[in-house]
């Protein structure tokens, strides 16, 4: 009997380390979208958090900070890096994080200009100089929608629009890179949002 609980055990712990969990050397990076800044939204080209936003944000941040990340990146965009300047006030800024460019059509309808593969390419390069430059650490990485699910479907080795997710406000997907392995761990938890 002990035996089998041994083998069983060693089994669990095969399959954790083949999805990077508890890794020597492992980065975790933490992607973020940045807190609402629709909510009342004044006609410009670079909103800042609405107040909605902003307790979405601070929800995260505690939640963030409890676990001493090595560094939080952000999108130049103004809601991004007001999303991670509540983390910690020393943002690190990559344009390579930005949202995907796009153009609204009739009814609101939003029409994306950018090609996937454009974005999965920037995403990726930001993410992995991220990964090498903090190797074995946590790192937080604030962005945009189309983005951040582009590059997930990526790392999923999905086609492109297959994914069928929104991620929400402050939500959180998680990714673990060690060397040129990637894994998602987590989906757009928005666990934070429940607290008070």
């Amino acid at each position: 009997m002990q035996a089998g609980a041994e083998r069983m055990t060693q089994a669990i712990r095969s399959l954790e380390a083949a999805f990077l969990i508890g890794v020597e050397g492992a980065t975790e990076i933490w992607l973020v979208r940045h807190g609402d800044c629709y909510e009342g939204m004044a006609d410009e080209p670079d909103p800042p958090l609405s107040p909605t936003g902003r307790r979405q944000a601070e929800k995260l941040a505690r939640r963030v900070r409890a676990l001493e990340p090595v560094a939080v990146y952000a999108s130049p965009s103004r809601r991004a890096l007001e999303t991670a300047q509540l983390i910690i006030p020393d943002v690190l800024t990559d344009g390579r994080l930005v949202e995907m460019t796009f153009e609204l059509g009739e009814g609101g309808a939003i029409n994306f200009t950018e090609s996937p593969a454009d974005v999965v390419a920037r995403m990726t390069a930001a993410i992995d100089e991220f990964a090498v430059a903090h190797a074995g650490g946590r790192v937080i990485v604030v962005a945009h929608a189309g983005a951040i699910l582009h590059y997930l479907t990526h790392v999923l080795h999905l086609e492109p629009g297959t994914l069928r997710l929104l991620p929400y406000f402050t939500s959180v997907s998680v990714v673990r890179a060690l060397g040129d392995r990637r894994m998602v761990g987590t989906l757009c938890d928005t666990a934070h949002l429940e607290s008070r």
